[in-house]
């Protein structure tokens, strides 16, 4: 497929995001690097129970990537396909930190193009300094009051520490 025929590119970077972690921060800065326009979307996951609301979600995202003039924070409930019509983008951009997020990333940029063969996804692996960090990770060790500083921006550690001071 041409370049032409994307037009201006806008890629979509899709996630739960909960919360940001500067691995996901990472990946947002240099995809802003490649595409006219990065959407961060964050997903709006009912059958997951996240610590924080998708606005929190994405007002500490908007937070974290003001300095980024190309990058534009959404939130999305539907099929990621749907949302992407919505936006006139066609271009995905996941994040892999290991091989073993590969096999499950490969099968949604397979059924993505599927959906809809305009489609195309972009892996982008993360630098090896952020390569074992998840949200996952984040949460267990912020829920016991550990070191989160080096992690994610300070914005989300404050967040963090908000909402288990709370429990």
């Amino acid at each position: 497929m041409s370049q032409e025929h994307f037009g201006m590119k806008i890629a979509v970077y899709p996630g739960s995001f909960d919360p940001v972690t500067n691995g996901h921060l990472d990946i947002i800065r240099r995809s802003a690097k490649v595409f006219d326009k990065l959407i961060v979307a964050v997903l709006n996951n009912t059958s997951k129970n996240p610590l924080f609301t998708v606005e929190e979600r994405t007002e500490l995202l908007q937070k974290v990537t003001s300095d980024l003039p190309n990058v534009e924070i959404d939130s999305f409930r539907d099929l990621l396909i749907n949302y992407m019509k919505d936006k006139n983008a066609h271009l995905i951009v996941r994040g892999l930190r290991a091989v073993s997020d590969f096999e499950y990333e490969l099968q949604m940029a397979s059924t993505n193009q599927k959906l809809d063969e305009n489609i195309e996804t972009f892996f982008m692996t993360s630098t090896p300094m952020y390569s074992y960090l998840s949200s996952s990770i984040v949460k267990e060790v912020a829920r016991f009051h550990g070191p989160v500083g080096d992690l994610v921006p300070v914005e989300v550690e404050k967040a963090l520490h908000r909402k288990y001071a709370r429990t």
